[in-house]
């Protein structure tokens, strides 16, 4: 994506990062959970892999030695972001959660999810709190150099494993009253976003593109979840939210039953969602990027991808730090 867009969690310009859960907060159809909640023990429907076979699955000798050991991979997200990662009662499902069902079987470890605030989840890294964080993470040169908003250097930075791609989704009301096609369409109104966000510095750069090009003001606020912003949007204290083109589908299909959002989707600037892992693993990164070559080859990555409508962001193959 570009330097416009989000989650990014997030576009290209996402410090990132595509909620059914923060949709059917806004909808009610379905309990969201909070950012911040800790939720521990929510794992993939892969609980269980290893077991005594674990040893025997294609990549399990590409782990590292203390990850064969605790047959685990903790995983770091942000549960409120559907179709990416969302709660269901107490388990955490999505696209991410059934991708690293299907890496699970290549690596031969489970896959346990734990869900906390987005913008502190890469801190979990290097404190070993968490072994990779998987949420819909934009791929960002700035995360790879753990670099901040503005441009200041906050930690050693991250590598991350590609698997999607996203754009950024402009989530309106339903029959866009206010007629917008574009970002340059938001100039002189309000938007909403979560903090932490890609979306959260695109918002900051396209109130910049309007005053440089001469228009009206953009102002916006930042939230700790998506489903405030949602919320914000329809309660018509601003005009959009911005998300992940993904997400902001899912959003508009479900919430209210289809009638309280419409979503517009700006193709041209996708960008990569990433697996992030701490740049000194490098081994539990080479094993990942070669577990999802394999589940791409026998296509349980795109099965994954089909059951939650999100086939658009497929990749041919892995990448590593594919992101600008």
């Amino acid at each position: 994506m570009t330097a416009s867009t989000t989650r990014s969690r997030t576009a290209k310009t996402r410090t990132t990062r595509l909620a059914a859960v923060a949709a059917v907060a806004v909808a009610g159809s379905m309990l969201l959970t909070a950012c911040g909640d800790q939720t521990e023990g929510a794992n993939t429907p892969a609980e269980g892999t290893k077991s005594a076979a674990g040893s025997a699955a294609p990549l399990f000798s590409k782990l590292p030695a203390d990850i064969q050991k605790a047959g685990v991979i903790k995983v770091g997200t942000d549960a409120t972001y559907a179709p990416m990662e969302f709660k269901q009662g107490e388990k955490i499902v999505g696209v991410d959660p059934d991708i690293a069902a299907a890496l699970s079987k290549q690596l031969g470890v489970t896959f346990q999810f734990e869900s906390g605030t987005f913008n502190t989840l890469l801190t979990s890294l290097p404190t070993g709190r968490t072994d990779i964080v998987m949420s819909s993470m934009t791929d960002t040169k700035a995360r790879q150099e753990g670099l901040d908003e503005k441009g200041q250097k906050t930690g050693s930075g991250v590598d991350f494993v590609d698997y999607f791609t996203a754009s950024t989704g402009i989530l309106v009301k339903k029959g866009n009253p206010e007629g917008i096609k574009s970002l340059d369409d938001l100039c002189g109104k309000k938007l909403a976003v979560q903090r932490g966000t890609t979306y959260e510095q695109a918002a900051k750069d396209q109130a910049e593109k309007c005053k440089k090009d001469g228009k009206p003001a953009l102002t916006f606020e930042s939230f700790d979840s998506d489903a405030e912003a949602q919320t914000r949007v329809k309660a018509g204290g601003a005009v959009a939210d911005l998300n992940d083109s993904p997400v902001a589908a899912y959003i508009a299909q479900t919430a209210g039953g289809g009638n309280d959002f419409e979503a517009i989707a700006n193709k041209s600037d996708a960008g990569f969602f990433g697996i992030a892992v701490d740049k000194k693993n490098t081994q539990l990164r080479d094993a990942l990027k070669e577990a999802l070559d394999a589940i791409i080859k026998d296509g349980t990555y795109k099965t994954a991808l089909d059951k939650w409508n999100a086939g658009s962001g497929a990749i041919p193959a892995a990448k590593i730090n594919g992101g600008s």
